[in-house]
């Protein structure tokens, strides 16, 4: 009988580096970087199928309605999706995946993956985490190695114990040690070596062997861990872990709380393409330059350029470079990206430039991702506001009041189903409707199709704050935004 894998998708973290893109609102995993899926949806069906359980997912809770709405994109239905209270980095969540399996099955095997990789070939790298099966079930902490193809400084890497086969074929082997980010020139000497590889977060672990390192290498982190478990609440389809312990947990990557303590260590060689994106640069790289070394992404177009990144993502744009070389252009709606390529790692300091200049756009798109659906704005003035309302079919937004706006309604495409106070009505596409202040609402798209409606927003305050909340099937408290 196939042993049965338990995936852990790690699905945390901002991604600054891929700025506009990626922000603090809606990180780069959620993105379609490279392709028609995002990177978290790529990674789930690439951890799914014969041999893999459904996964468990670990986020925050700003995320956990997108990764609902990317997971049923997809039909793969999680096993859990666990709320961390704030990030603190993979040892506690890595911990609290394994302490929730345990209470199932504490002889499961449970594979960690980040959430924003790239990996084309899915079948290799399904081959190599199924020969690293025995040494995990023989209780052995297995790590992933990529082959390494330039002097990559942005990584880590892992020390093998001897150099891997000719066709890096994924053999376990013990693992000799960590190596830290080097610096370029030992960088180039690990590569040239041929005895060492990128190390990329990756592992297999079973769940009594992952537990046992940290009651070991961090007892104070398990027994804080092992609280938040025990006093985890059910919030809808999410299980919430518990705050308070939580609280009391050090920031800290596993390899530091708990790997590199560790003597039961195991390697094993992926010899395919791979890719944590880690950068603009890293994006170029993997999305297939042309032979002049270009590409254009959206309505974006190239004329004599070299080696060189072109993104347009507004249908309602048209981005043009003309000979440039080595510069990357990513162009949003509301904030414009020019680098060199060199200095794409650089693009973190924009996004603290931004954040300490009070720049909205240095955290927040201007789409607004909700468990019902999203909102863009428009146009905004000194006491008007002007958005577009989708709405996923079937979904409702809260009964709510406002303190300080009133609102228009008007239907653009689908149906919808308005509630004002005690009238309940259906609005078509071209009909419009008034929302009083004070006025008891709540709007719902009763259909099997989006609904797509614009709403004009009128007051002495339009902060989406502005909410009284009466009834939300999502849970969301009071002051709570949509």
């Amino acid at each position: 009988m196939t042993d049965i894998i338990h995936p852990l998708l790690l699905c945390g973290g901002s991604g600054t580096r891929l700025w506009p893109l990626s922000r603090k609102s809606y990180p780069k995993q959620f993105a379609k970087l490279t392709g028609d899926e995002s990177l978290f949806q790529a990674s789930a069906r690439r951890l799914s199928g014969e041999g893999f359980a459904p996964p468990t997912i670990i986020t925050g809770s700003d995320f956990r309605f997108i990764v609902t709405e990317q997971l049923a994109a997809i039909e793969i239905s999680p096993a859990a999706t666990l709320i961390e209270p704030e990030g603190r980095n993979t040892a506690p969540a890595v911990l609290a995946g394994a302490l929730i399996l345990e209470a199932e099955n504490p002889e499961a095997v449970m594979l960690v993956a980040p959430s924003d990789h790239v990996i084309p070939d899915a079948a290799a790298f399904r081959a190599a985490v199924r020969a690293a099966v025995p040494a995990a079930k023989d209780g052995q902490l297995v790590t992933f190695g990529i082959r390494p193809d330039r002097a990559e400084t942005g990584y880590g890497w892992l020390a093998m114990s001897e150099a891997p086969e000719a066709d890096f074929a994924p053999v376990p082997q013990p693992l000799k040690g960590f190596v830290e980010k080097p610096d370029a020139a030992k960088a180039q000497a690990l590569l040239d070596g041929g005895a060492h590889l990128w190390n990329a977060g990756i592992f297999l672990l079973s769940v009594r062997a992952i537990i046992d390192a940290f009651a070991a290498h961090a007892p104070d982190m398990l027994k804080s861990v092992r609280a938040a478990v025990e006093g985890a609440e059910n919030d809808l389809n999410f299980i919430r872990l518990a705050a308070a312990p939580w609280a009391t947990l050090d920031d800290i990557s596993i390899d530091y709380a708990v790997m590199e303590k560790a003597d039961n260590l195991t390697v094993v060689p992926f010899g395919g393409d791979w890719s944590d994106l880690g950068g603009w640069d890293a994006v170029w790289r993997k999305s297939g330059p042309d032979d002049d070394g270009v590409v254009t992404w959206g309505p974006a177009t190239a004329l004599d350029c070299h080696d060189t990144l072109l993104r347009a993502e507004d249908s309602n744009q048209e981005l043009v470079g003309i000979g440039l070389s080595d510069v990357i252009v990513v162009a949003m709606p509301d904030a414009v990206l020019v680098a060199h390529k060199d200095r794409a790692q650089e693009v973190k300091r924009a996004v603290a430039a931004l954040k300490a200049k009070g720049a909205v756009q240095a955290e927040t798109l201007p789409r607004d991702y909700r468990p019902w659906g999203w909102f863009e704005s428009l146009a905004i003035g000194a006491r008007f506001q002007v958005k577009r309302i989708h709405v996923h079919p079937g979904a409702a937004l809260s009964l709510q009041s406002h303190h300080h706006r009133s609102e228009h309604w008007i239907v653009v495409e689908g149906t919808a189903k308005v509630t004002i106070d005690d009238k309940v009505s259906l609005i078509s596409e071209n009909q419009s409707v008034y929302i009083p202040l004070g006025a008891v609402h709540r709007m719902e798209n009763p259909g099997k199709l989006p609904m797509v409606l614009i709403e004009v927003q009128t007051g002495s305050y339009l902060g989406e704050d502005d909410i009284i909340r009466y009834e939300d099937v999502y849970a969301r408290g009071q002051g709570a935004k949509g």
